[in-house]
């Protein structure tokens, strides 16, 4: 059947719905508990280095599984791979709600985690079938609502609960939603995506696990640890060296489990780069709006949350309408519409100061999101719509595995300067403060300096965030210049038959 032919049938909304739900509640559960970890300690009597597991081994299971999702999702059914990620994401979170101990929840994330791996890739893959391209921006736009809107609930969502409940409430509430998830795979999921007898290759297994989850756990633990920690720096060595004969390996193989020529295309490798970008920018917010909000200004979590979420409303609201913008005018319109706009917010993000106030932030970080529901999903689907079918699962394992990486080197990038920043700028306060101090007036009492102490290091702090933001900036303005290369993609279509046929990648991208 060819590629063509296998897009005029009905897209499968129903199987299409479930695979939203399921990955809703799956990215949903990323970030939900992140505001749940000081509760977590205190019950269970553990460090906050070993309750930052919670969030790192959930993200680490990610890594792993996310590239192998290319080699599932050719292997095996689109429906017995939904029942399995679910099974295994109901699973967890009945076990994490119950958890008498640390050790057991740890080990239910862990389990969560696999199950959340497979459902990104899957739903993307079934859209990326089941649409014809002049269809699938509206489609991916659509699917941006799960991907952006779900995480940036989290914070939110958890913050509220976490005030009036027990933390185990947040599993409570997911498990209800992901079992009905579940029951309806069983009998309502059907087949969409065409599947290849190939075989599994454990080295590559091996190697991608060890390369990408050595990755992801060296920059994740950089902020914490620091980067002289032999943690640090030896695991993401491990990471290095294990990912190069990783992709060595896939090079050299006829049936790679991820397919590194696909970066051939170049719209595809442009997207890439680009997302990567992005994803590195877009982890500033992230990261230092909650520092700022609650550290600094003593904001409650809860206010810290709900000033985050009118951006995440106006980004789960725009998704679709870009999605159709998209089909419509392409996407480097759009990515440079939207990115100027990220660029002009987050730099003014690096000048806010300690009487900017929260109905300024709220504006400021709408704003900011709404430039980036404009950039994200566009981009990503202008480089998939130039693979071919059967490249398809190879793309969108590639995609969600340079975010997550991405994602961790940006924030230990983000962390890292902040922190030199910061004390920087302390140790010049502090030795002002002491040139500025009459010697013959008194000393301040203990209360008297403690005090001035806070107010060095809040605004030491403030100048990290503000610098950070401005580096931020910077790397944003990197994403915009590469946004003037996109070419609006002409896809081509390959007959399953003939899908070893050579294309010429550079024919393929056309104004």
């Amino acid at each position: 059947m060819s590629e063509s032919s296998s897009l005029q049938h009905k897209p499968p909304y129903g199987m299409i719905a479930v695979l939203f739900i399921g990955a809703f509640v799956a990215i949903l559960n990323e970030t939900l508990l992140n505001v749940a970890l000081p509760s977590i300690m205190e019950e269970f009597e553990v460090n906050a280095t070993a309750v930052q597991w919670l969030s790192t081994g959930y993200m680490l299971i990610n890594g792993i599984l996310i590239p192998a999702s290319a080699f599932l999702i050719q292997r095996f059914t689109n429906r017995n791979l939904l029942i399995i990620a679910m099974t295994l994401f109901t699973a967890g979170t009945l076990l994490a709600s119950l958890a008498p101990t640390f050790g057991i929840l740890l080990g239910a994330r862990m389990i969560q985690a696999s199950g959340s791996a497979i459902m990104m890739p899957l739903l993307m893959n079934v859209m990326l079938t089941a649409f014809p391209v002049e269809k699938r921006g509206a489609a991916m736009g659509t699917f941006g609502l799960v991907m952006i809107v779900a995480p940036a609930l989290g914070p939110t969502t958890s913050g509220w609960i976490i005030e009036h409940y027990s933390w185990r409430m947040l599993f409570d509430i997911v498990l209800p939603i992901s079992a009905l998830t579940l029951i309806f795979a069983i009998f309502k999921a059907k087949n969409v995506t065409p599947q290849r007898a190939i075989k599994l290759d454990v080295i590559s297994i091996i190697l991608s696990s060890l390369g990408f989850g050595g990755l992801l756990y060296g920059f994740s633990s950089a902020g914490d640890k620091g980067w002289d920690s032999p943690y640090v720096y030896g695991t993401i060595i491990i990471g290095v060296i294990s990912l190069i004969s990783f992709t060595l390996r896939q090079l050299r193989m006829d049936d790679p489990m991820l397919e590194f020529r696909i970066f051939k295309y170049p719209m595809f490798a442009l997207s890439s780069a680009i997302s990567i970008v992005i994803a590195i920018a877009m982890f500033s917010a992230m990261i230092l709006m909650p520092i700022y909000v609650q550290t600094i200004r003593g904001i409650s979590p809860m206010e810290s949350g709900l000033l985050m979420l009118p951006g995440a409303l106006v980004m789960g609201v725009m998704s679709p309408i870009t999605g159709k913008l998209f089909d419509k005018y392409g996407a480097r319109t759009l990515a440079v519409i939207g990115l100027t706009i990220t660029i002009v917010t987050t730099y003014y993000f690096s000048k806010i100061d300690m009487h900017t106030s929260y109905a300024n932030l709220v504006w400021l970080y709408t704003f900011r999101m709404f430039g980036m529901s404009m950039v994200m999903m566009p981009v990503m689907t202008n480089g998939l719509n130039q693979l071919a079918m059967k490249d398809n699962p190879h793309g969108t394992a590639m995609n969600n595995t340079l975010q997550q990486v991405s994602g961790a080197i940006g924030s230990a990038l983000l962390i890292t300067v902040m922190n030199n920043r910061t004390e920087s700028e302390a140790t010049k306060l502090a030795a002002d403060a002491m040139a500025n101090m009459d010697p013959s007036a008194a000393q301040p009492s203990a209360q008297a300096a403690a005090e001035i102490q806070q107010q060095i290091i809040n605004e030491a702090m403030l100048h990290g965030i503000n610098f950070t933001f401005f580096i931020s900036t910077l790397i944003a303005t990197v994403a915009l210049i590469l946004a003037f290369f996109i070419k609006r993609v002409e896809p081509h279509h390959v007959d399953s038959a003939k899908e070893n046929v050579a294309v010429d990648p550079a024919k393929v991208a056309t104004e």
